[in-house]
């Protein structure tokens, strides 16, 4: 489809006339407005166009059409393979966490708890908090190397931890450098997807951060299974065999989108291309950059502390795997679902979406607690999943709303900085809560409270939006006026002086 798209331009380029040059470089700028509000419109990178550029090279630049497919479904799978190793070990850490307690000491013991609790949420928490500069090392080395080389420091990483024989080392060793090397793989790749997809992105991104779903349902049996039979550090080292795969994975993505020129400007000018500051100028983005923060301190303290919760209240022998199988099925359906109806349904805000599963994610934690039969906890897991889907899902097409599409990869990598604190924080304070109380209800109800909060913040943005476009509009027709009245006291001046002129002649 695409390549009979580009088939009759070519062919038109390859027919015109050396001697009318102008004629052809006047043709493409009449018609690249709409192209570029469809670039913006759809996120992809903006490139910068020479003032002077002659010769089908500045044409080629101008038209870049995405393959729409080829080898962008390879990439596809590979970037799928990356969320769902990266996540699938990141979210099924509630398992490990019952073999970490026994291995370092006793699992009734109330401080080791609370400080093993820090390894999954440092762990969590450093993906996020190295994504600002994931995003700037992307965008000056490019997504190839990034994520191969973040991948082999995972691998590092998660190798070294299968050795450590003290929490300390652990802290460093996955909490550190396994979640590092994760992050710098993590990121490319979801910015390749870019170059390889534009009318299909949507559905492609929901296709991709759906593999950590796949992983997150499959990955709690595989190392229940593991770690009975073979323990702790061997099963470590099995995971490894993932990350290799991250890395060679991470070879596939061939960049296409043209490189942007580089300014020969240093000093301060130099400082500002690498730190995008013009993001910080919009209200909208303001306020979402810090109210999901806020929603997410009670974000991940289902996933290291529900499966704990549970061997205490429905007993050791319970299927407790099945909880982060629903949450991660549902969460699966939720990020097709909620990305197809952001992308299609015409009218949908992103914004009230994402209010929403907040909403939802937060009440369904102050349910975890209530629920005394194990079916309820089901329910529970399987609603909470379905939101959590749409969280994840529409957060880039926020962005690209709130900043643009020129701004929009550190705008991305800004607010998941910002979310590595609450989701650092959060599970930690959940364990303090349990070892205090000798029990989780309160700490998952007070998990609910953030997501309500933080939701609640969000309802502000469209408002601010609204209000924002107004001014505006308020301002370009000020400033037409403007304008107009200037060009009128231009004319009625040089109509006074050829006057005053005529009569000094006469």
């Amino acid at each position: 489809m695409t390549e009979g798209n580009n088939m009759p331009e070519n062919d038109a380029a390859a027919e015109t006339p050396a001697g009318s040059e102008p004629a052809k470089e006047k043709r493409p700028v009449e018609e690249q407005d709409g192209e570029k509000e469809k670039t913006e419109e759809n996120g992809d990178s903006k490139v910068d166009i020479p003032e002077k550029s002659e010769g089908p090279g500045a044409k080629e630049e101008v038209e870049f059409v995405h393959p729409e497919g080829g080898w962008g479904w390879v990439v596809m799978l590979a970037s799928m393979w990356c969320n769902g190793s990266v996540f699938g070990i990141q979210n099924a850490f509630g398992v490990i966490y019952i073999y970490l307690l026994k291995e370092f000491g006793s699992p009734d013991d109330k401080d080791l708890q609370f400080r093993t609790s820090w390894v999954g949420s440092l762990s969590m928490g450093m993906i996020f908090f190295c994504s600002p500069i994931v995003s700037i090392f992307t965008d000056m080395l490019g997504c190839r190397i990034v994520a191969v080389g973040g991948a082999a420091v995972g691998l590092v990483g998660l190798l070294g931890s299968s050795f450590v024989t003290s929490l300390d080392l652990m802290y460093f060793t996955y909490g550190i450098v396994f979640s590092c090397g994760c992050s710098f793989a993590y990121q490319p790749s979801l910015v390749i997807l870019g170059h390889y997809f534009k009318k299909r992105l949507g559905l492609v991104n929901g296709i991709v951060t759906a593999g950590s779903s796949v992983f997150t349902i499959a990955m709690p049996f595989v190392l229940s299974a593991l770690l009975k039979n073979i323990g702790l550090y061997s099963t470590l080292r099995v995971l490894c065999i993932l990350m290799l795969v991250l890395m060679l994975a991470g070879f596939t993505y061939k960049p296409l989108l043209p490189v942007k020129p580089k300014d020969s400007q240093t000093g301060s000018s130099h400082l500002k291309q690498i730190f995008n500051v013009n993001i910080w100028k919009s209200w909208g983005y303001r306020i979402w950059a810090f109210g999901i923060p806020a929603a997410l301190y009670g974000y991940f303290v289902p996933y290291v502390h529900l499966m704990k919760h549970v061997e205490e209240r429905f007993g050791k022998e319970t299927n407790k795997e099945v909880l982060l199988m629903c949450i991660g099925i549902t969460s699966g359906i939720g990020r097709l679902i909620f990305g197809i109806v952001a992308d299609y349904i015409n009218g949908v805000n992103k914004v009230f979406l994402q209010v929403a599963s907040f909403f939802v994610i937060g009440l369904m934690s102050m349910m975890i607690p209530l629920c005394n039969v194990f079916g309820g906890l089901i329910a529970v897991c399987l609603l909470m999943g379905l939101f959590d889907g749409c969280f994840i899902c529409i957060m880039a097409p926020i962005a690209f709303e709130l900043v643009g599409a020129k701004d929009v990869s550190q705008a991305i990598g800004f607010l998941l900085g910002l979310m590595s604190v609450p989701m650092t924080v959060g599970p930690p304070i959940a364990g303090y809560l349990r070892d205090k109380m000798g029990y989780y209800d309160m700490a998952f109800y007070l998990a609910g409270v953030p997501p309500i909060i933080g939701g609640a913040l969000l309802c502000l943005i469209p408002w601010v939006e609204a209000k924002h476009k107004r001014r505006e509009k308020k301002e370009a027709v000020k400033g037409e006026q403007d304008a107009d009245q200037k060009m009128m006291n231009h004319e009625k001046a040089q109509e006074v002086v050829q006057h005053k002129a005529g009569e000094s002649v006469l």
